[in-house]
């Protein structure tokens, strides 16, 4: 299993006691004292409590449950404490905070968040709020929403700390929820009591100046003055200089792995060299060494053991990945594969980086649902791809909302326009017109009407067929009827057809890597230049060149990135991200057709709420009024 770097976490280590990778929040319990053998198990204990009466029975399930507990045997968990709340035992209140900490363990968020709300009037210590508190926090943060999660674990730390609680998951669940925060989140959190301040504060120092050990070495410094009582300030070591000095990946010498010039994706592989070549040009001194990824494995590691270098770049295609991850080829060398990985990651030093079409398609998900859409319509090619990436829409939007998207797919050019029709009904609409003429002999004035439930247009479609799509969507489009947004993917989008039109696409929404719109300052003059070189470059042979670009601006971030994951590196191929598996993530840009020009738009697709918590916030409210 890949060694996870989960927030800040070498830095952690020291600044605070706890320094384990468990991911289950064992909370703690209140111990009984029966006279057990120690080595029962949770379930043993169980059985034995079964046997028992009145109050040795009660003693032990309290006993079987804390067990159960520090085995993670969820199940049994739940079971035991039912029993302890029906026979009436102590701090039934506490039983129930422990049935949502195994409804959450189990995944079963729907049921945790009921459980945690009819709490609310019924927490009556301050462990019981702190509980409370840390269970709500860790279920948002098991949704990837940081920015919801840090509250409520920011208040369990103040209970802890205010109480004197033993608190050292919650603290560290809570730091690796700030580190997945932008510089931004963190600022608007950056008030409140000396606990929260110093949490935030400490973040946003990290954030600002990893990799620079003397300037992280001088807030650290300055942090540790203002908060010298802060839960993370007790295990500070004398040797600050080892705790901060989280070096990035230096490269002198690269290994680059792809397909020869002779292969068939000579085309391919000449523009990832290009991209390559191009950011390497402001280190003059560094070694590129391009090895044929034909080779077996074991001739690629003869000629790795050789060259001895600093970093690997590649393979490309994912059998060729896959030859190297079984040989272990690459396991002795930080490397960055070219494509999702067939395995997982082993070392914290292997990254994927991938142009991955599925990236973008939740990006847009992302951005309906924060638009308030309900009803989209997304229309495809019957192609596998087609199918893949709106089965991945509808998945994901079923995350947030219960309406199913209406999803359309055509088989070629002729049959784009009667499946249009048919997506937003105009052909009954028509029908409907044709029985009515026949009724009257009389002319009559006679528009078509499209459905009106549709509020979003998705189109996933290369550039020539978008073509035809958007213009069909424009005159199916009752003239009743509110005008529908349009949106589409990147593949929506040519360089090349640009140049002689743009009439037809007027309105339309897409998103792209940033290399192919408009760029200012240095992504343009490279832009210029590349324009000279390689004029009839595709628009594939282009993301590719972007690629190879971006591959090698990473290498010295690598480590920051993948150890404060609200990072980000502006690159050509979108804003990146390392998540905790090693894969680089991309968010790309929004732009818009707008009088014969493209403008690029400034839309942050942020990750909604999911839908559970959603209708638990809503009937939260509900039960307030």
């Amino acid at each position: 299993m890949r060694l996870k770097l989960l927030g800040l976490t070498a830095i952690f280590s020291l600044l605070s006691a706890c320094s384990t990778t468990e991911k289950t929040p064992v909370v703690e319990t209140v111990k009984a004292k029966p006279a057990v053998e120690v080595d029962l198990s949770a379930q043993d204990l169980y059985q034995k409590a079964l046997s028992k009466r009145d109050f040795d029975k009660i003693q032990l399930l309290y006993t079987a449950r804390d067990r159960a507990i520090e085995e993670q045997n969820w199940q049994l968990v739940i079971t035991i404490c039912e029993q302890l709340i029906e026979s009436g035992g102590p701090d039934s209140v506490r039983n129930q905070l422990y049935i949502a900490l195994a409804y959450t363990q189990q995944k079963d968020y729907h049921t945790a968040l009921k459980t945690l709300e009819s709490l609310n009037a019924k927490l009556t210590s301050p462990m019981h709020f702190f509980l409370h508190q840390e269970i709500y926090g860790n279920i948002y943060s098991a949704q990837a929403l940081p920015h919801q999660a840090a509250p409520y674990l920011i208040r369990a730390s103040e209970t802890a700390n205010k109480h004197d609680f033993k608190a050292d998951k919650v603290n560290k669940a809570l730091w690796q929820v700030l580190n997945q925060l932008s510089i931004k989140q963190l600022e608007a959190l950056n008030s409140g009591s000396s606990i929260q301040r110093g949490w935030v504060s400490l973040a946003l120092y990290t954030q600002l100046y990893i990799g620079d050990a003397t300037s992280l070495q001088a807030a650290l410094n300055k942090w540790n003055y203002a908060y010298s009582n802060h839960p993370a300030s007790f295990a500070l070591p004398d040797n600050m200089q080892q705790i901060i000095d989280v070096q990035p990946i230096n490269v002198n010498r690269i290994a680059i792995i792809l397909p020869s010039n002779q292969s068939k994706q000579k085309a391919l592989s000449q523009s990832l060299k290009a991209g390559i070549l191009a950011a390497s040009e402001k280190h003059p001194d560094r070694e590129l060494h391009f090895i044929n990824s034909a080779l077996s494995a074991e001739q690629i590691a003869e000629q790795l053991n050789e060259l001895a270098p600093d970093f690997v770049i590649g393979p490309l295609l994912k059998e060729n990945i896959d030859k190297l991850q079984q040989a272990g080829t690459l396991d002795a060398y930080p490397a960055m594969y070219l494509n999702t990985t067939p395995q997982a990651l082993e070392s914290i030093d292997h990254f994927a980086f991938a142009l991955n079409p599925e990236h973008e398609v939740t990006q847009a998900v992302y951005h309906f649902v924060n638009k308030e859409f309900k009803k989209p319509l997304v229309i495809a090619p019957g192609n596998r791809l087609g199918k893949r990436l709106a089965n991945h829409f509808t998945n994901q939007w079923l995350e947030f909302s219960d309406n199913e998207p209406e999803v359309g797919f055509y088989a070629n050019k002729r049959d784009m326009q009667k499946l249009v029709q048919e997506l937003l009904e105009v052909d009954k609409s028509k029908q409907r017109i044709r029985e009515i003429s026949l009724m009257f002999r009389g002319k009559l004035h006679e528009e078509t009407r499209s459905r009106r439930d549709i509020d979003a247009i998705y189109i996933i479609a290369d550039a020539a067929q978008t073509r035809l799509l958007k213009p069909s969507f424009d005159v199916n489009i009752s003239t009743f009827a509110k005008r529908i947004p349009i949106f589409a993917s990147s593949r929506s989008h040519d360089i090349k057809s640009d140049k002689t039109d743009k009439k037809d696409l007027a309105g339309l929404y897409f998103s792209e890597i940033p290399w192919m719109l408009p760029l200012t300052g240095e992504q343009q003059s490279l832009r210029s230049e590349f324009d000279q070189i390689w004029p009839e470059h595709t628009t594939l042979e282009q993301q590719l060149f972007a690629m190879g670009f971006d591959a090698v601006k990473l290498i010295p971030q690598l480590r920051q990135l993948q150890m404060v994951p609200g990072k980000t590196l502006t690159g050509l191929t979108g804003d990146l991200t390392v998540n905790q598996d090693g894969d680089i993530e991309r968010a790309l840009k929004w732009a818009q057709y707008r009088e014969k020009q493209i403008v690029t738009l400034d839309i942050k697709s942020q990750k909604p709420t999911p839908l559970f918590i959603k209708n638990h916030q809503q009937e939260t409210q509900e039960a307030a009024l």
